[in-house]
């Protein structure tokens, strides 16, 4: 019984660091009108200070371009918005004390129940400006573990991303 007790708690801190969520938030300009844009095209100046390769911005720009074809706009030579994309990414490592709830027990000589992991949290910022004047409109920006061993996992994570963070455009359009 104990050492399923003990297998147990590390494996749910691996469930929820592997399935943890992306975070999102976005800004945007409250004087704008959404609904005049209808076309848009990428903001190749912008995309290429972007610090990541070039197969995960094509996967980016591929998933956001697939988001806003759902949502009705049209990819056009003379867009009414420009989208330009940023990331970031830092390492993070987590200590979790799983001795009875944190407390130290001195005639408890079993094994050390602390935990410790380490993953890369990245964050990536979708820019939406305005063509005619190259002015910041709206912007998201999505927080989340990058945790992608393989091809197909980097895809999906990355379109999960994307997914959640366009869901916010045009501001008033989610379901609160």
């Amino acid at each position: 019984m104990k050492l399923s007790k003990l297998l147990f708690i590390p494996m749910l801190a691996l469930l929820f660091t592997s399935c943890s969520s992306v975070r999102v938030s976005t800004d945007y300009d409250t004087k704008a009108d959404f609904a005049k844009y209808k076309t848009f095209a990428f903001y190749k100046t912008g995309i290429d200070k972007a610090p990541i390769n070039d197969l995960d911005k094509k996967r980016i720009l591929r998933a956001v371009e697939a988001e806003l074809l759902a949502k009705g706009m049209t990819k056009s030579s003379a867009p009414d918005i420009l989208i330009s994309l940023f990331t970031k990414s830092r390492e993070r490592i987590n200590v979790n004390d799983n001795r009875f709830g944190g407390f130290w027990y001195p005639w408890y000589y079993g094994p050390n129940l602390v935990t410790v992991s380490q993953h890369t949290e990245g964050t990536l910022f979708i820019d939406l400006l305005d063509a005619s004047n190259k002015e910041l409109i709206w912007q998201g920006v999505g927080t989340g573990a990058l945790n992608m061993r393989n091809v197909e996992q980097r895809e999906e994570r990355i379109k999960e991303f994307v997914n959640k963070i366009m869901a916010e455009y045009p501001p008033g359009s989610q379901k609160r």
